[in-house]
């Protein structure tokens, strides 16, 4: 009896269910290799070569795999391919670990079920390689317990580490284009490559002995919590990829673990032996030494004293590629002699035929790309690392566009959470990333360009106009050029870049807090202590006329100016107005010249403008915090169409819109067909009616449809009217002007004539329809009313 998952998934494939003649042939030759393998290695464990499937049937691994071409532009690289495996997929850990798994679903199944064995993620990976043209091979082999079970909190998370890589290439500075080149140095790219593998394998060594006791102490205490407390010698069998050199630009061997999709060099130390390696043309054993783990073996598969084929004489894919390549009209043959080539071709002859391997018994394997953006199994995968956890969501699955969430932690059991780092798409606020610092109590939101007020950072303690709010704005986005803003309850700073009137810092601080009403739309009240500004350097001035810094000290009632330092000077010019408290009285100030009156306005004109300014901005920090609010409140997403959540999601809206229109349409229908419906509007639609409200209803109808009636006659009656009238003006204008018309006028006027007057004859035949009809449309009309079921029998009593 076969399983119910085989007759569910796939009902409609006998390959599934039986084995053709050629697999059968297949099968009988493995089994033969068995067991003189087992007979000349007793020693050996026995190898993974014909696992059932699915439905119960033993298939040889290598026609478990079949090439998996795909149009997606994300499965053309390893990286993506191994990545959308890793994620699309749950492990189902092997019970016991160091025993073969007694079946090998096929890649289909594995795809639907997203549930798969160490030996099943392989086989997936290995389909969508050999799809897009690498020579990878599945690996039977032992590894580390903690890749075994897809175990890593002993790891630090990788986007953790491509963070603070991408930031320390942030912090390098730019070079300048107009800087000398130093001169070209000849070096070897071979040298270098074997000392970047170098010290890539050192530091991979250190990482891994870097491991500290308290963190090894914890994962001990964790695995006897457990109860998997296991002997030193158990080797745990595990299953990955081999990519070998010479295809798609691969110029080094290296391993693939398909468990985390992350790659490996062939001597890492996280794999301790191989057993045997297939791919889709044939099986190979490892008649190599494992004793130091795969740090010395040799991937050459056609050498039979390294690898020893289970299927002798079936073509390899490096056989097949030669063959290819062979050219028989070479300039080789012209200068061999007729006995050689036919010596030649007698051997080739007498050479046995090589064995083909029977064709894959998997069906074709389709990755849909509503997979692709649905990514994880029911949308989601969580994995714990190294004193963080890693949350991962697919697109639209979360209303708040949340995609992924790395939550930091202080100490390795996982407890007191320190940071949270989470990342959005598709908001309509635009908002990115966020970060929450537990430890100070701190949000730091950021933006992708676009946002409203050109916003890209915002930290704040609460989304409360009175708090702290830092503020960082796009570069040469606002008007006013401002940079940042950092807003406390008694202070607040400005930062401006590339200004024309060369400000660059304002400081102000309140004597006050700012106090803000509960109007959207009014000023707040203020209250000055002082301002600072500062201005950059204004080159085609003089530097003790260009101000560097101006203190507006409103409780002092006094202004200072500071001058940009001359050369060979090293104190600055400074200016000090005082004002008397009720005059506003500029004193002269203690410098070389005394100002101008020119100066004094200017000055004082400058303080009222900063007193606004400073209004509008504190304003707009206001309309920013309770956007801010308003947008965490109601969260909205932007939803492309070219999606497979957009598409369908517009395919719902457009079918809403039309049930609605159609619903709209019938209503309109039943209300125009609807006799009673003006009157009863008129009437605020009464829900109960008497007799002598019937009588009256219905006489308001008949008068109503009387004056209908008598409204179109009359429009018939004025068209009629108009078009009499303009012919009447036509002909008069022929009367006076008859003897000097030219011809093509005189053609002009007969064919008006002609059209008036067909004109004429249709609104005056409508006209004696419409009279003629009138008496008998008032009659129905009545009849209908009469006969409505809200009027009828009201009107027999």
């Amino acid at each position: 009896m076969l399983p119910i998952s085989c007759f569910n998934l796939n009902m409609g494939e006998t390959s599934y269910n039986s084995n053709s003649t050629h697999e059968l042939q297949l099968l009988a030759m493995v089994d033969n290799f068995s067991r003189q393998y087992s007979h000349l290695y007793p020693e050996r464990k026995p190898l993974m070569l014909c696992p059932v499937n699915e439905c119960g049937v033993k298939k040889f691994v290598s026609t478990t795999l079949r090439p998996a071409p795909t149009n997606h532009p994300e499965l053309h690289m390893w990286e993506g391919c191994a990545a959308f495996v890793a994620d699309f997929i749950n492990l189902e850990p092997l019970d016991p670990p160091h025993i073969l798994p007694p079946r090998l679903r096929s890649p289909s199944f594995v795809l639907k079920t997203q549930k798969a064995s160490c030996f099943e993620y392989p086989t997936v990976l290995c389909c969508l390689l050999l799809g897009s043209d690498y020579d990878a091979y599945c690996v039977s082999g032992y590894a580390v317990r903690q890749m075994c079970l897809l175990d890593q909190s002993l790891k630090d998370c990788p986007l953790v580490y491509t963070k603070l890589q991408s930031l320390q290439i942030e912090e390098e500075a730019p070079q300048s284009k107009y800087t000398v080149k130093p001169p070209r140095q000849q070096e070897s790219q071979f040298v270098e490559q074997q000392e970047k593998t170098t010290e890539e394998e050192e530091e991979q060594k250190e990482a891994e002995e870097e491991m500290g006791e308290e963190e090894l102490l914890h994962y001990n205490q964790q695995a006897e919590e457990r109860g998997t407390q296991e002997p030193e010698d158990l080797l745990r069998i595990h299953c990955w990829v081999l990519v070998l050199a010479g295809y798609r630009g691969v110029k080094q061997n290296f391993f693939i673990d398909p468990l985390t999709g992350m790659s490996y060099r062939t001597n890492s130390p996280s794999f301790l032996g191989i057993e045997s390696v297939w791919n889709n043309y044939n099986c190979y054993i490892n008649m190599q030494d494992c004793g130091q783990g795969c740090s010395d073996m040799v991937y050459d598969l056609e050498d039979i004293n390294l690898w020893e084929p289970v299927v002798h004489g079936a073509i390899s894919k490096v056989q097949l590629m030669s063959s290819t390549e062979k050219d028989d009209d070479s300039p080789y043959y012209n200068y061999m002699e007729e006995e050689e080539i036919e010596a030649e071709v007698e051997e080739e002859e007498n050479e046995p035929l090589p064995f083909i391997m029977p064709k894959s018994w998997i069906s074709i394997i389709t990755i849909l790309k509503s997979d692709l953006e649905t990514r994880f199994p029911r949308g989601h995968k969580v994995v714990n690392y190294r004193k963080s956890k890693l949350q991962r969501y697919a697109q639209f699955l979360r209303t708040d566009g949340l995609v992924t969430r790395l939550i930091k932690y202080s100490d390795t059991k996982c407890t007191d959470v320190t940071t949270v780092i989470e990342q959005y798409m598709n908001r309509r606020d635009h908002l990115e990333q966020r970060t929450i610092d537990k430890v100070d109590g701190f949000t730091t939101d950021v933006f992708k360009h676009g946002r409203r007020f050109h916003l890209k950072l915002h930290r704040y303690q609460a989304l409360a106009v009175h708090g702290i709010h830092e503020m960082e704005f796009s570069e040469s986005a606002r008007v006013d050029d401002m940079l940042k803003r950092v807003v406390s309850p008694g202070e607040m700073t400005e930062t401006f870049q590339n200004r024309s009137d060369f400000l660059c810092y304002r400081h102000t601080v309140f004597s006050r807090n700012v106090q803000f009403s509960e109007n959207k739309n009014a000023e707040p009240n203020i209250y000055l202590q002082k301002v600072v500004e500062r201005f950059n350097r204004n080159r085609s001035k003089l530097a003790n006329e260009d101000v560097a810094e101006r203190v507006f000290n409103t409780s002092e009632g006094c202004v200072e100016v500071t001058f940009h330092l001359q050369r060979n000077r090293i104190i600055p010019s400074k200016m000090v107005y005082v004002k008397s408290a009720g005059q506003r009285k500029v004193v002269e100030p203690q410098r070389p010249r005394s100002p101008s009156k020119q100066e004094i306005a200017s000055l004082i004109a400058d303080e009222e403008q900063l007193f606004i300014r400073i209004k509008e901005s504190m304003k707009e920090v206001k309309k920013m915090v309770l956007s801010r609010a308003e947008e965490e409140k109601d969260i909205h997403l932007f939803f492309s169409p070219w999606v497979t959540t957009g598409a369908a999601r517009a395919r719902k809206q457009r079918e809403e819109m039309e049930h609605h229109a159609a619903e709209e349409l019938r209503w309109l229908q039943r209300k125009e067909e609807d006799t009673l419906a003006p009157v009863l509007f008129r009437l605020n639609n009464p829900k109960a009616l008497g007799a002598k409200e019937a009588k009256r209803l219905r006489q308001e109808c008949i008068s109503s449809y009387k004056q209908r009636l008598s409204e179109k006659e009359t429009q018939i009656l004025e068209r009629l009217e108009k078009e009499k009238k303009e012919l009447q003006q036509k002909q008069d204008w022929y009367q006076k002007n008859q003897l000097t018309v030219s011809a093509q006028e005189e053609e002009e006027y007969h064919k008006f004539c002609s059209d008036k007057t067909l004109k004429i004859h249709v609104v005056q035949t409508r006209l004696n329809m419409h009279r003629e009809e009138a008496p008998q449309r008032l009659q129905d009309f009545d009849k209908r009313v009469r006969e409505d079921n809200r009027l009828s029998r009201l009107l027999l009593k």
